[in-house]
């Protein structure tokens, strides 16, 4: 049985207590002494014992009434450690003042291939292979910055967290550093996180707005293509929205719980992308970080990269894209040990590759193996359907951001929306809404609230008559418009020419309105 024996703290009461427990004859097994407590585990103590040992403590000054615990504090306290730290999936060592490994968890038991117990018989030096480690630990009193580590030759980011003396019981303040806790995070571990972090905004093709034919079968053609595991090719122009349709693709695929990491080729200079996407051992370059660098292959294994802009691509980079696509094999910028991951590669351009390969600023090995899987996301003008459904998609969220009630569209600015060829396409009309309503204090939104911006080009003037329901208004734009043109574009195709969209399109229309009239 265990119990603990409150008192008042004065000197010599808890030998005073102990001494009553050996007159009855009870061995006692484990004692806790944190005042005004003392928990002792009394093996052969029983529940009729109790009212007799109560007798024999209040003879003793200050002792107050026994209470019986399922367990003492401090092997709580042990038994906690010891299953928080079992169930940790990340390395965790705890080091003495002197680097002494006291404390190792499974993970790290398991990485470095021998037990806990083999493992806190040696110091951090031998465990990571560099002395220097140790060293600049202790005398920098284990305050240091996040570092890359080799752990039985695999790399970790390794936290140190001081672990100090207090400076007297019940101080707050700290005292000297007595040792730390060692943290080791493996790349592929930390992609999981920056994906769980932004994991929210990774949805399935229900992110993916529209109800077009265009959108319809896209989304059906992307349905077979995600859960094909080979290298994707997204094209179309810029603002059609392709990330959102790799991040799609991600989703729905057996990735889907895996990292889906991202790199935007136009953006970094040659050298920075090759760090990024391979990382780099220490030493590497001038400016690198002191231990190393895992690279968006590393943190990414079992997920997958999307590479943006593969077009802007430097020839030297697509030559070491080429060799990972081989054989899924890397080595890190400066260093010498080859690399293994599974990644699926989804990368997206709005440039015209089959141009590229023919004027030689873009492999034409590296274009096939790209382009195993192809979508094309179409642009905004050939998906006039939808562009009503994503004004007030984004009226919505502009008027949720700027804490305003939601606005609508009154028909002039509908005409006006549909009117436009969007140039920049959904990210355009994106732009277009958000500064709508930025800047107007109007609940209903005019053709005047619209800003266009200098790169907007209006279509042409159709006058209409007042109608009763948002899709009339559609419909008699759409009439009005394709009769004025088509006097002008007797055919479906130059029609489609004229207003820079799709045959297919333009001919459903016609037939949709009876243009021309029998």
């Amino acid at each position: 049985m265990r119990v603990n024996i409150p008192f008042e703290d004065r000197v010599g009461i808890a030998h005073e207590i102990l001494a009553v427990l050996a007159r009855q004859g009870l061995n006692v097994q484990a004692v806790e002494v944190d005042p005004p407590n003392i928990y002792i585990d009394i093996p052969e103590l029983k529940q009729s014992m109790l009212a007799s040992l109560q007798a024999d403590c209040d003879q003793v000054d200050g002792v107050g009434t026994i209470e019986v615990v399922d367990i003492l504090p401090g092997m709580r306290r042990s038994l906690n450690l010891d299953t928080i730290m079992a169930v940790m999936e990340d390395p965790v060592l705890a080091i003495d003042a002197l680097g002494r490994i006291v404390i190792a968890n499974a993970a790290a038991a398991e990485v470095a291939r021998c037990s806990e117990k083999e493992l806190c018989q040696k110091s951090l030096y031998q465990v990571l292979q560099d002395s220097t480690i140790q060293h600049e630990l202790i005398a920098n009193e284990f305050c240091a910055p996040t570092r890359e580590v080799l752990l039985n030759g695999e790399p970790f980011l390794m936290d140190v967290t001081p672990v100090f003396e207090p400076l007297s019981a019940g101080t707050a303040s700290d005292g000297m550093a007595v040792g730390a806790l060692l943290t080791l995070t493996a790349p592929k571990r930390i992609g999981e996180r920056l994906h769980a972090i932004s994991r929210a905004e990774i949805g399935g093709f229900e992110a993916i707005i529209g109800d077009s034919e265009q959108i319809r079968v896209l989304k059906k053609r992307a349905a077979r293509v995600a859960v094909v595991d080979a290298p994707l090719l997204i094209t179309g122009e810029t603002g059609t929205g392709k990330e959102l349709l790799a991040q799609a693709c991600h989703g729905v695929s057996a990735r889907s719980n895996a990292p889906f990491l991202e790199l935007n080729c136009a953006a970094l200079p040659e050298s920075l992308a090759e760090s990024e996407l391979f990382g780099y051992m220490a030493g590497a370059f001038t400016g690198a970080n002191r231990g190393g660098k895992p690279g968006l292959f590393e943190m990414a294994d079992g997920g997958t990269v999307f590479l943006d802009e593969v077009g802007e691509m430097s020839l030297y980079l697509q030559a070491k894209l080429l060799r990972f696509l081989n054989d899924g094999k890397f080595r890190r910028i400066g260093g010498d040990k080859e690399i293994q991951v599974d990644v699926r590669i989804i990368s997206a351009t709005h440039r015209n590759l089959r141009k590229m390969v023919q004027d030689g600023s873009f492999r034409e090995d590296l274009f096939y193996r790209l382009n195993v899987l192809h979508l094309e996301m179409p642009p905004l003008r050939e998906r006039s359907d939808d562009i009503l459904l994503l004004a007030r998609h984004f009226i919505e969220r502009a008027c949720t951001q700027a804490q305003k009630p939601v606005s609508r569209l009154n028909q002039a600015a509908t005409i006006a929306m549909l009117n436009n060829r969007w140039p920049g396409n959904v990210r355009q009309l994106q732009n277009v809404v958000f500064r709508a309503i930025t800047m107007s204090d109007q609940r209903v939104l005019d053709a005047a609230d619209l800003d266009w911006a200098e790169d907007s080009m209006q279509g042409e003037s159709v006058v209409f008559e007042e109608a009763d329901t948002w899709e009339a208004s559609v419909s008699q734009f759409e009439t009005a418009l394709l009769t004025k043109l088509y006097q002008e574009f007797p055919s479906s195709r130059k029609l489609a020419a004229r207003l820079d969209t799709s045959h297919s399109m333009i001919a459903a229309k016609l037939r949709k309105h009876g243009i021309p009239k029998k």
